[in-house]
């Protein structure tokens, strides 16, 4: 990994040495009737994503219980307050307290600049808001992070955000703008969208630190933001969040070597050496009927390939990666109406029988 040889990695992994027993969240607690540490799931976090609309269908909790999944996150693209809203409503309130009976962890991955800082002080204080390549402050995405007022309204409003939306993990992911630029104003062109994005993100971390004393936050690696960052370093608490969008799924990840394709593990390898593996997420598409249908209704039926997830848990697991979930939105009544039930329970299955392997370089499914 970053300090040994990868097959030395491997052998801490296998003997639970890699990971102190201090680092560990009711998400990674042993099942029931567990006998040794080794008899654990690898995978501490084996999650879903959801948007509040997938709770048509209403029994998502139980179906995440029976599969094994030990986290249900709720998603929106653009609106923390949407999620808010929901939670906050009769129906919000019965789908955590069923998911407190079945011990799944909630957590909440969010696109928030746009609550974090509206889009309407623009008008009153535009050096709040990014600069464009063409030299104009706009508020169509982000804002200017070497704006010290910018990144404490953004900070004033995560702490708003995370009295109703408070992850049971401590581990919270308010991101930027999907896909969209940062900053190019004179201080900030210097820095890649990546390191802008730590910059917000260290600063986030210091004030939900008042609400939450472990909290934890990610920096999302995606899109513009896959590449690590160079010249901004995360402060302890800010882990690895590595969502490969433009990645295949008819081929194993490991095996994606086209160097047309920003997506490619090398990307992975870089942001490892930057964050670390230890708390590191992968963010992945395997369940995202939404991507697979290009964001539109009605939904077409996954394309799920076993041998691909289960090549892809190698490439993960090898890299010391505990951390799993995927987005699987459009996942909802009307899916199961028009193309029956998901593979979910594969999904759990091959998430929790995951091993580290004998051979040094792959792992395998018990």
């Amino acid at each position: 990994m970053l300090h040994s040889s990868r097959r030395e990695f491997l052998n801490l992994l296998a003997t639970g040495a890699a990971f102190p027993s201090a680092f560990t969240t009711s998400a990674s607690a042993a099942p029931a009737g567990a006998r040794s540490p080794s008899a654990q799931p690898f995978f501490l976090t084996r999650g879903v994503v959801l948007v509040p609309d997938d709770l048509t269908l209403e029994d998502w909790p139980q179906r995440a219980s029976r599969a094994g999944l030990t986290t249900v996150a709720l998603h929106h693209g653009a609106s923390p307050q949407v999620v808010a809203d929901f939670i906050r409503s009769a129906k919000g309130q019965r789908f955590l307290e069923r998911c407190r009976q079945l011990s799944l962890q909630v957590e909440y991955e969010l696109h928030a600049m746009r609550e974090l800082l509206p889009r309407s002080r623009f008008k009153d204080e535009p050096a709040l808001f990014r600069m464009n390549d063409e030299g104009q402050r706009t508020a169509d995405a982000n804002l200017c992070v070497h704006s010290a007022r910018a990144l404490d309204i953004a900070a004033e409003n995560a702490l708003a955000l995370a009295k109703t939306l408070k992850p049971t993990t401590g581990r919270y992911f308010f991101w930027g703008d999907d896909g969209c630029p940062w900053c190019r104003c004179p201080d900030c062109r210097g820095l890649s969208d990546s390191d802008q994005a730590l910059v917000l993100a260290n600063h986030l971390l210091r004030a939900l630190r008042s609400l939450d004393p472990k909290a934890q936050l990610a920096h999302l690696a995606y899109a513009n933001t896959l590449p690590p960052p160079k010249h901004i370093k995360p402060a302890p608490g800010i882990f690895l969040e590595y969502a490969p969008i433009n990645r295949r799924y008819d081929v194993p990840y490991a095996a994606q070597r086209d160097q047309a394709h920003q997506d490619r593990l090398e990307m992975l390898d870089a942001n490892l050496a930057v964050f670390g593996a230890q708390n590191a997420q992968v963010l992945e598409y395997w369940l995202d009927v939404s991507r697979f249908s290009h964001w539109k209704k009605p939904a077409v039926k996954l394309p799920w390939n076993g041998e691909v997830f289960a090549a892809d848990l190698d490439t993960y697991g090898a890299r010391g990666i505990r951390h799993v979930t995927s987005f699987a939105v459009f996942i909802d009544a009307d899916y199961l109406a028009r193309h029956g039930e998901p593979p979910l329970e594969e999904y759990g299955a091959k998430l929790a029988r995951w091993r580290p392997g004998s051979s040094g370089e792959t792992g395998k499914v018990l």
